[in-house]
């Protein structure tokens, strides 16, 4: 969370004081880029994923001799877990302040999950904890709708939205959570064109947040420990989030 708010602030200091440093007009770098009915970059970002999860609170789960036992366990995404995301873009220009943007990438990271089992305590009265490193690889391929400012010089701030269809490649071999195989993210972000003599860089973030309940339920009668089913079966519902900080090279 710390990268991502310098990263505003960065953005905000930005805001600030490009206007007053662009009274006057300066030589424009590439000129008519913007004027091509298509173009196309590249793009390389850090991202930080996250997780909500649905607890079911205390529960029964049934043992290998048939009898039940009485668990409670909660279950949390404690941090917001880096990765790194690759990718490429398309820009179709729709006219002189929207364009349509095709933006296939891949995500790497992880979400590190922290399971509380309440009726098991310590010496001092705390839950024992129990950590999972679930660990995603994302292919999504993002539909966005641009709107730019009116260019100034060599800047153009904007604002995006749109949606991603989202594929995971994680293997099915999770300790405890699984997450099912696709996704759908709406995302909104914000961003700056910088046009520089011999390329387009824009600085971008955008926030994620996914529309479905992405938890693989079938995942905890799969795991031949039957002691991991009382954590597996902890969580009822995931709604996984993610923040991407990208740099594009167009």
């Amino acid at each position: 969370m710390q990268i991502m708010k310098r990263f505003l602030y960065i953005l905000f200091v930005l805001a600030l004081v490009l206007p007053a440093a662009a009274q006057k007009r300066k030589v424009q770098n590439k000129p008519y880029i913007d004027f091509r009915p298509l173009h196309f970059g590249l793009l390389v970002g850090l991202n930080l994923q996250d997780a909500e999860f649905t607890n079911v609170g205390p529960q029964s789960v049934v043992m290998p001799d048939g009898t039940s036992q009485d668990a409670y366990v909660l279950c949390d995404a404690d941090i917001w877990n880096p990765g790194f995301s690759v990718g490429v873009l398309a820009d179709m220009r729709l006219s002189n302040h929207f364009s349509f943007r095709v933006v296939p990438s891949m995500h790497f990271g992880s979400k590190r999950l922290i399971f509380r089992n309440m009726f098991d305590l310590s010496e001092s009265g705390q839950p024992l904890t129990t950590t999972q490193d679930l660990k995603n690889t994302y292919i999504s391929v993002p539909l966005d709708i641009k709107f730019s400012a009116q260019r100034f010089n060599n800047y153009r701030p904007y604002v995006m939205a749109g949606i991603s269809p989202m594929l995971n490649l994680a293997g099915k071999d999770q300790e405890y959570v699984q997450l099912s195989r696709f996704d759908a993210m709406v995302e909104v972000g914000l961003g700056c064109d910088f046009y520089l003599p011999f390329f387009k860089l824009i600085p971008e973030i955008k926030f994620c947040y996914s529309l479905f309940d992405t938890l693989d339920r079938d995942h905890w009668s799969e795991l031949s420990d039957i002691n991991k089913r009382a954590f597996a079966q902890s969580v009822s519902g995931v709604h996984t989030k993610m923040v991407v900080l990208t740099l594009y090279f167009e």
